[in-house]
């Protein structure tokens, strides 16, 4: 069962939205295309620095994407 995530927008080329469950640490992201995926195990530390970093398409494709499970939620 998917669990939905209140998401907030962000500025970005790629990232559209982006939301936090802080008790299961899963991390939801809605890119540009529409398409959004929750990321499993990210610790509240990565996804602070996520939404504090001055380039956040960049940190999420360095730091998120090639190191957290993921599964797509919706298309």
């Amino acid at each position: 069962m998917v669990i939905p995530v209140e998401r907030q927008s962000v500025k970005s080329r790629i990232l559209r939205t982006v939301g936090y469950d802080d008790s299961k640490k899963i991390l939801e992201i809605e890119f540009t295309s529409g398409l959004v995926y929750q990321f499993i195990g990210v610790p509240p530390k990565v996804y602070a620095d996520l939404m504090h970093s001055d380039e956040i398409g960049k940190f999420f494709s360095e730091k998120v994407r090639p190191k957290f499970q993921t599964k797509q939620v919706a298309a």
